[in-house]
């Protein structure tokens, strides 16, 4: 397997949560599949979905926070404008 592609991923986490993130990527496949990965493996598949689909969970992310905020931002505009004096 080829480590990369060449894209790199948009979200990197630190050493520890990767190493956490590997254990439950190998403790999930043995369990629910009986598939036995090694470390190098459950990188791989961790790596994959760092780089293809992580981020389309950021961008949701970033699409939600920003109809939250823009919402958040009209009804303060509202309420300045109901304060505002005649």
């Amino acid at each position: 397997m080829s480590r990369g592609k060449g894209k790199t991923p948009i979200l990197n986490l630190d050493g520890a949560q990767e190493q956490a993130a590997v254990q439950l990527i190998k403790r999930f496949l043995e369990e629910r599949f009986e598939l036995e990965l090694g470390s190098f493996e459950a990188q791989e598949v961790l790596d994959l979905f760092s780089r293809e689909i992580a981020p389309h969970y950021y961008n949701k992310a970033i699409f939600d926070v920003q109809t939250v905020l823009k919402d958040r931002f009209e009804s303060i505009e509202s309420d300045l404008w109901a304060l505002e004096k005649s």
